[in-house]
């Protein structure tokens, strides 16, 4: 096969919006504090009947729209969460089941704030080993589940939504709009961010994943952009994972992406986790800040001190 390409995005965000002046009247903090700290200024929080497969299947109908397509053009579906209540049936399949899918590879990828660009990642493999021709890629998560919302360290930080991409296979003699992924872990460090206990509560240390992520993760992004052959200054725009304006603009100025758009999606929307990207990609190409054909590259991080990233032309 001659790889795969983005032929549509699409997000959701639930109606609800909580602000800083909302929070300040449930925990000991104030706008001034969340926005010198992690520059976010607000989130959207789902309904308590509004589960994850919900969400997720919100944005990827309006991806399958963009695109063109009819549910049973696509082939594989899978979705990247880390906030599913329920084990079986998976996200996957109840979004397929919602969307009227028949027939789908339907699987569900844990990798907590890189989830999407890791299950991308998988998407476009299968598609060139020729064992799926058009895949559904949704990255949805309800934070506000697994959120303590008393703890005002980690409830400043989150919110709830999905994005999704339809990946289809290149014709021939297409480039690949997909470039090759950049993937790893710090296994040993995975109690860094953590989603665990019963009721489970999403926790991390902060200082920690601040210097990770400052320090390690821009020579992995550079070297994304190597493999998709590419410099950092050609690129359109730069999507990383909206965990925090103080890990996201530094990292982008030491990448040395001098001319791309940088999104900055988290100062409204808060870390959606795996969600993150594929929402604010989406909202660039909505918004007509990147066109067809312009390099971007996505890159997340975060849960088990994961990393994956491609480059990945503009649908």
């Amino acid at each position: 096969m001659n790889g795969s390409r983005i032929a549509a995005v699409g997000h959701y965000q639930p109606a609800k919006v909580l602000t800083n002046e909302d929070l300040a009247g449930m925990v000991d903090t104030s706008d001034e504090w969340i926005l010198s700290r992690v520059g976010i200024r607000s989130r959207h929080i789902a309904d308590a009947d509004e589960p994850v497969d919900e969400l997720a299947a919100h944005a990827a109908a309006k991806a399958l729209a963009a695109a063109g397509l009819a549910p049973g053009d696509i082939d594989l579906v899978l979705v990247a969460t880390s906030t599913a209540v329920d084990r079986s049936p998976n996200t996957a399949a109840r979004v397929a089941a919602r969307l009227g899918i028949p027939r789908p590879a339907a699987m569900d990828v844990n990798v907590v704030c890189a989830g999407f660009t890791h299950a991308l990642a998988t998407a476009d493999h299968t598609v060139r080993a020729g064992a799926a021709s058009r895949a559904l890629v949704v990255g949805a998560d309800k934070m506000s589940d697994v959120t303590d919302w008393s703890d005002r360290s980690t409830c400043v930080l989150v919110g709830d939504g999905a994005g999704a991409a339809v990946l289809e296979a290149c014709s021939a003699g297409e480039e690949p709009g997909v470039g090759p992924v950049l993937w790893g872990s710090v296994p040993e460090m995975g109690h860094a961010v953590r989603i665990e206990g019963t009721p489970p509560r999403f926790a991390q240390e902060g200082q920690s994943v601040y210097r990770w992520a400052t320090t390690q993760l821009p020579p992995l992004a550079r070297q994304t952009c190597e493999r998709a052959g590419i410099r950092p200054e050609d690129l359109a725009a730069v999507v990383l994972h909206q965990a925090n304006l103080r890990i996201i603009e530094p990292l982008a100025e030491k990448l040395g992406a001098i001319n791309a758009v940088v999104a900055r999606d988290v100062s409204e929307s808060g870390n959606t986790s795996a969600a993150s990207i594929p929402l604010a990609l989406s909202k660039l190409v909505e918004r007509g800040d990147i066109g067809t054909g312009d390099p971007v590259l996505l890159f997340g991080f975060g849960g088990n001190l994961s990393y994956a990233g491609q480059v990945v032309r503009c649908p």
